[in-house]
């Protein structure tokens, strides 16, 4: 073997062994919720919630029936509760900051434009600068067959749609992961078609009738803010191959959504190191 080939070799055994190590972006207990915020959640019935709904480390929940460190049954969730300060709530509001700064050290990643409309996008890291609508019209996620495909998408402030907006995804399936993570709040405005989870260092607000299809609101320190709003984190429809069974978490197959770790430059480096030692052996003439 040439040292070109063991160079790709060796590379391929690292980038194998640190995948092989990587864990999910989104934890089991915080998996479970469609919805969570941390100072509070409000709804305008009648939302529609697949999944659980939850705030901590407040206690306020109104539009949904909740009661402060219980876990109740409401007509508008299904496959799911209402937690009000519970110890679940709790664990998944830490496990919420967990994947963000996990999605963040993920870097940059390829610079977009800060209007996506009209994008065909394919998996990878991405940023999105401010603008004043992120989104006006409609933004295409392509896996390309990938059906464990992973976009992360970051915002360092603001993430906002207009009226009408839609995400579409397709050519992916159960695995795939979609990821917004935002530096500031996050605005899903009226009759909103969106895709994904959005974690929010701030608040969430989401206008009369807009939708995630296949994904969660996921607020770290403000508010989810509800009207009318259909959110489903669990039994999304894989039907179309452009759906993920588990919301989008990336979980539902082999390395589908789990972020490895970089690869250091001291493991590169005694890669490389090893492959010219080798080399040199064999390129001196023998005696």
């Amino acid at each position: 073997m040439n040292a070109i080939g063991t160079i790709a070799v060796a590379a391929a055994l690292a980038a194998g062994s640190l995948d092989a190590q990587a864990a999910p972006v989104l934890s089991s207990d915080l998996q479970s919720f469609a919805i969570l915020g941390a100072s509070a959640v409000t709804n305008v019935p009648t939302s529609v919630v697949v999944g659980n709904v939850g705030v901590s480390p407040g206690s306020a929940i109104t539009g949904f029936l909740s009661s402060p460190g219980v876990a109740v049954a409401d007509p508008q969730v299904t496959s799911g509760e209402v937690h009000a300060t519970t110890a679940l709530a709790g664990q998944a509001q830490s496990d919420l900051t967990t994947a963000r700064n996990t999605l963040s050290s993920l870097g940059a990643g390829t610079l977009l434009s800060a209007d996506l409309v009209g994008l065909t996008i394919l998996p990878g890291v991405y940023t999105v600068p401010a603008g004043t609508s992120n989104l006006t019209g409609a933004v295409t996620l392509d896996g390309q067959g990938n059906l464990n495909a992973l976009w992360v998408f970051q915002f360092a402030s603001t993430l906002i749609t207009s009226v009408n907006a839609v995400v579409n995804v397709i050519n992916t399936g159960s695995g795939a992961g979609i990821f917004w993570n935002v530096g500031s709040s996050a605005t899903l405005n009226l009759d909103t078609v969106f895709e994904g989870n959005i974690l929010a260092l701030e608040s969430i607000t989401m206008n009369t009738r807009a939708t995630i299809g296949c994904g969660r609101a996921l607020a770290d320190t403000g508010a989810v803010t509800m009207d009318t709003n259909n959110v489903n984190a669990i039994l999304c429809d894989t039907a179309s191959g452009g759906e993920g069974s588990v919301g989008f978490a990336g979980n539902g197959g082999a390395g589908g959504g789990n972020v490895p770790e970089p690869a250091t430059p001291a493991l590169v480096l005694v890669a490389l190191l090893g492959v010219a030692s080798v080399s040199r052996r064999r390129a001196r003439p023998t005696r």
